[in-house]
């Protein structure tokens, strides 16, 4: 086949020698069957219909928020949402409406204030810098009631909770969400995100998602690797992760450092942004790599040190850890 649809103008992403790459987004010539079969995986594992790979997770919220939002919807977004949802909902056509973080009632509200007949509500389900799960069964219970949609970025919760199926999946609500958005870089240590829904959901996309219509597909190769993680039983790893939690949180606790931890994601507040890096710079001087989170990802006064557990820390690593923190409470 002679390939006129290619972006390839200097002839060498096909080269072998140096690793072969699509140079076209996936409309014009940069498709590949191993896309299928991900996003095959990818949407069964959530019983839905269909799913899309897009290069990254914040292009996948990008596109979908953007493709979803059309202007006369209203999209009611939860205050500490990640920024690329900040990001996509100023780019949507869409009204947007901000209501304060996992607040049922501010969010009844903003329902009841909006003048149009689609609303859309997008929560992430285990939030990014707070590590709290997003009360997604009370969400349910008001799209019901309002016949809103429910737009869930499972970026921190996909493959690690849920027995590996996400938020949705660990509070029982999976049959509630429209679509959910979500990373191949977290939980499952690949690279890039999707999107999973319904047919529509994918045909909207692939219609109206600038960001999936007008960018370079991902490499085969990229593609290929991802559906053999996929593919392997992850049930140990999240046993493991499941242990560390709770070892770790115990001793944070114990230290008094945090308290109400509800995932693998523990804010260590401290407050004042100098501390807090001073805070990190002890951590590190001790060979511990946490790093101090300031505004304006997050508010000011609420400086943090985010500790993100993982599978792969040893008994030794949370001892050595929990010995760190306690030095630099002392210290800091």
């Amino acid at each position: 086949m002679i390939n006129l649809g290619s972006n390839n103008y200097l002839g060498i992403s096909l080269d072998g020698r140096i690793g072969k790459y699509s140079s076209s987004s996936r409309l014009i010539s940069g498709n590949d069957t191993s896309y299928g079969t991900l996003e095959d995986m990818l949407a069964s594992r959530r019983s839905d219909e269909r799913a899309l790979v897009y290069p990254t997770g914040y292009m996948a919220v990008l596109g979908m928020v953007t493709s979803l939002g059309a202007s006369d919807c209203t999209i009611l977004s939860d205050r500490l949402n990640h920024a690329s949802i900040i990001d996509a909902c100023r780019l949507s056509d869409g009204r947007t409406r901000i209501f304060d973080h996992n607040n049922m009632d501010d969010l009844r509200a903003n329902i009841r204030d909006t003048d149009t007949d689609d609303i859309i509500i997008i929560t992430e389900g285990i939030f990014s810098m707070d590590g709290d799960y997003s009360l997604l069964p009370e969400i349910v219970e008001i799209a019901e009631e309002y016949n809103a949609f429910i737009l869930l970025d499972d970026a921190h919760g996909d493959f690690v909770v849920g027995n590996g199926h996400g938020t949705a999946a660990e509070l029982s609500v999976e049959d509630s969400i429209y679509a959910t958005v979500s990373s191949l870089s977290k939980g499952l240590g690949a690279f890039g995100g999707y999107v999973s829904g319904s047919n529509q959901v994918a045909e909207m996309q692939v219609n109206l998602s600038r960001p999936f219509i007008y960018t370079s597909a991902l490499p085969a190769g990229l593609i290929c690797n991802t559906v053999r993680r996929l593919g392997m039983n992850l049930d140990s790893h999240r046993q493991r992760l499941y242990s560390n939690v709770r070892r770790l949180g115990r001793g944070l606790e114990e230290l008094g450092l945090c308290s109400g931890r509800q995932s693998h994601i523990i804010p260590i507040i401290i407050g004042d942004e100098e501390r807090a890096v001073r805070f990190s710079e002890i951590l590190y001087s001790l060979g511990i790599y946490a790093r101090a989170i300031r505004y304006p990802t997050v508010p000011y006064g609420s400086a943090r040190i985010r500790v993100s557990v993982t599978a792969a820390l040893s008994d030794q690593d949370i001892q050595d850890i929990l010995s760190g923190f306690e030095s630099a409470l002392r210290s800091a």
